[in-house]
């Protein structure tokens, strides 16, 4: 065992930590201002930057689920994605939907038999990773603040849970899924996100304090079941990240699996409440 060192922590492990949080912060400061710029123009940068991201966690679940990406049924599925992304361009986002579900039982005929439904159902999660944001951005009225009430939740979910679990830990969220996370974690992810949700609400956004609490408090669980699916995936398949793409968060799929569950909830509710039309006002005007 490693002698403790009272700077660093224990020997190296408590310098491969903190090297992984220095990797971690220094991606997230250059991710993010970059996801903002992109949500701030919206249009077609907004549509590339997410279909990019959709090809990536394509590629990444093919690769986890077959053991090596098959590279015809990729291209059969990231063309899906793409003109699912000229569609949803043109705003027709039902023949975007109809385009991905059409493209994920193409995907399937070219993969082995064992493993069709699971790359299916690929083709559909990277869809719902393009998909999700763009209608959300597509409401001109409010589809740049949807956007942003989306990130902080969904940021303040991760960064409330990971250094709260760090620091207190306690009983484990679900072990046999994920056996770093902790319900101490979990429960300041949640009030995180809340205060996020009432501060952007009241002050910025100009919603009733008390549904924008609530539906952060919502899209922060559905982020937290994002993030438990996707552990569970990967623990199926005996991996620990989906690639390496991003330092100090493995893979596009390990940094969105939050983001993406969060981003699918909102557009449910914002379709439910406010149609094609005007989604984002759906998830946020109360």
């Amino acid at each position: 065992m490693a002698e403790a060192d009272p700077i660093l922590g224990r020997g190296s492990s408590g310098f491969l930590a903190s090297h992984n949080l220095f990797v971690r912060i220094a991606s997230a400061v250059i991710l993010a201002p970059l996801a903002l710029a992109a949500a701030y123009f919206g249009g077609i940068p907004f549509i590339v930057f997410w279909c990019v991201a959709a090809l990536a966690i394509l590629w990444e679940w093919l690769a986890l689920v077959t053991g090596a990406a098959n590279v015809l049924t990729f291209l059969v599925g990231a063309a899906a994605v793409a003109i699912s992304a000229l569609m949803a361009g043109r705003e027709h986002p039902i023949t975007a939907m109809l385009v991905i579900a059409l493209g994920a039982l193409a995907a399937a005929i070219f993969a082995q038999s064992e493993r069709r439904t699971a790359v299916a159902g690929g083709v559909a999660y990277s869809g719902v990773m393009l998909l999700a944001p763009v209608l959300l951005r597509a409401d001109d009225q409010s589809g740049f603040a949807a956007i942003v009430f989306l990130f902080a939740v969904v940021w303040t979910t991760d960064v409330f849970g990971y250094f709260v679990g760090r620091v207190i830990g306690g009983p484990k969220l679900l072990p046999a899924v994920s056996p770093n996370k902790t319900w101490s974690g979990a429960v300041a992810g949640l009030v995180g996100a809340a205060l996020a949700g009432v501060l952007l609400g009241s002050y910025i956004i100009g919603t009733n304090w008390f549904p924008a609490g609530f539906t952060a408090i919502l899209l922060s669980v559905a982020a937290q079941i994002g993030d438990l699916f996707e552990s569970g995936l990967k623990r199926r398949f005996g991996v620990k990240d989906t690639s390496q793409l991003i330092p100090g968060h493995g893979g596009v799929m390990d940094r969105l699996d939050g983001f993406w569950a969060a981003a699918l909830l909102s557009v449910i509710i914002g379709l439910l409440r406010g149609g094609f039309a005007a989604p984002a006002q759906g998830l946020l005007v109360w």
